[in-house]
């Protein structure tokens, strides 16, 4: 299927690695100009090596913190100047650390805020002036599963992500209809993500090894199995294509049917 997206232009956050770099990869094999971000530079190289192969489109990495308020605004900025504008948003980050509510102190759920929530907040705001004049313009963020279901361990992703569900459906009525807002709630990929996870609950003792912890993760997915990155990256790309026109405010879940909710 074609989704009509070749030569428009996509920034992807968080997007060197994981389900960002997924989204990237398959926006580029639709033939999109590419930007990606990310903090650690070697894996950012890599990243942007891979995307160049992926498709016919120019590719942009970009060192940044999207922790980091004038950082966003720096990448947005050279977005533009390299591309002469956006039309497609995808914003994603990096997991907040694992844990229940107790080991958790103050500065965690600041800090889990600032990369959950205000990443996206200064990303859309600083990127909404350039997808208002598109005539293709769509922002998805990545958000999780746990906005619907809590998963045991993960108090800071449990609480905080559900803002960004808040955001996207306010934005999908405020930037309506020039631009439509999504989101998607990724399930267990094969990610580094799910990595630390599991190693982290084999530190704790909750399973006996990385494999038993694997197992876990998949247990309860009725396609006995978790997803490769590819398969939600591929339904970023619809949600920013014309595809999909008339798909706006909603949450998406890309989890092989493991939700009850």
């Amino acid at each position: 299927m074609d989704l009509n997206l070749s030569g428009n232009v996509a920034l992807c956050t968080a997007a060197s690695s994981g389900l960002g770099l997924a989204s990237a990869e398959s926006l580029a094999r639709e033939g999109a100009h590419v930007v990606i971000c990310g903090r650690t530079e070697s894996r950012l190289d890599g990243a942007g090596e891979q995307l160049d192969t992926a498709g016919s489109g120019d590719v942009l990495t970009v060192q940044a913190d999207l922790t980091d308020r004038d950082h966003v605004t720096a990448l947005v900025e050279e977005t533009v100047d390299t591309f002469g504008g956006i039309d497609h948003v995808v914003t994603s980050a990096g997991g907040p650390p694992s844990g229940p509510f107790l080991e958790m102190d103050d500065d965690d759920w600041y800090n889990a805020y600032d990369l959950l929530v205000m990443s996206a907040v200064w990303t859309l705001r600083e990127s909404y002036p350039y997808l208002r004049e598109s005539d293709a313009g769509s922002a998805v963020a990545i958000t999780s599963r746990t906005v619907q279901e809590v998963a045991d361990g993960l108090v800071l992703s449990n609480a905080v992500r559900r803002t960004v569900i808040g955001l996207v459906k306010t934005l999908s009525r405020e930037f309506a209809p020039e631009v439509r807002v999504n989101a998607l709630l990724p399930g267990a990929h094969e990610t580094a993500r799910i990595e630390e996870l599991i190693e982290a609950s084999v530190e704790r003792g909750e399973v006996a090894d990385y494999d038993a912890g694997y197992d876990e993760w998949a247990g309860d997915v009725p396609l006995d199995r978790i997803g490769e990155p590819r398969e939600l990256g591929d339904v970023a790309a619809f949600l920013a294509s014309d595809r999909a026109s008339y798909v706006n405010g909603a949450a998406i879940p890309v989890d092989g049917g493991s939700l009850r909710s």
